[in-house]
């Protein structure tokens, strides 16, 4: 599968970032972030980016910051992540037929990649949809990670509108695409997403998937 390399440049803004907290966090991982999760996976969940503090420290996406706390617990609650989930990436935590990546991999100032770094870094998201091969389902946690997908399968975002807790049949050939608001922090405080609101995703993606083989 195809991965970027540790010192990824195609985003010259992006490898400045990164650069300036290697100096300033030697500790941090600090570089391209991996998938987790199995190869075989019926769902592919894909969020926005690795957070500063969180898979960018960490090396794991959603680990070490608030957003993965609230993901983390609702798959492991459905089946799709079992063991202790300890905020680093040696925890021993797995995830059940599931696996999770980002639409950039690199971390961003301020959280926000510009459309241009999504463009350069779908050809890895387009690796990883083709990786997949027992992929049914993919869960856009945001409208970025939504439109990115959209595009990672040549299909126009404009025919699939992002709306929290939308099931969209793409094409006879292709994965199903559920929508839900990110697990961000922002998003939680401001109570446009819930737990129980994001809980009732995770449920509803169990159901449509069914026990792990």
């Amino acid at each position: 599968m195809l991965t970027p390399d540790p010192d990824c440049a195609r985003c010259s803004r992006l490898a400045d970032f990164r650069a300036a907290n290697r100096a300033a966090h030697p500790d941090f991982f600090n570089r391209p972030v991996p998938s987790f999760g199995p190869s075989d996976a019926r769902l592919l969940i894909v969020g926005l980016a690795p957070g500063l503090r969180g898979a960018n420290r960490t090396g794991r996406p959603f680990t070490g910051d608030f957003a993965g706390d609230l993901l983390y617990e609702s798959l492991q609650r459905h089946g799709f992540a079992r063991g202790p989930y300890a905020k680093h990436k040696d925890d021993g935590l797995e995830l059940v037929g599931c696996r999770i990546a980002n639409a950039v991999r690199c971390v961003p100032p301020e959280n926000k990649p510009t459309p241009a770094e999504i463009a350069q870094c779908r050809p890895f998201l387009e690796a990883e949809l083709r990786g997949l091969p027992k992929l049914e389902g993919i869960l856009a946690l945001g409208q970025v990670a939504h439109t990115a997908t959209l595009a990672a399968l040549g299909l126009k975002k404009s025919a699939k509108p992002f709306r929290h807790g939308a099931v969209h049949r793409l094409a006879a050939d292709l994965p199903w695409l559920t929508d839900s608001y990110h697990c961000s922090r922002y998003n939680q405080n401001t109570r446009r997403l819930t737990a129980e609101m994001f809980d009732a995703v995770i449920a509803d993606l169990a159901e449509r998937l069914g026990p792990s083989p």
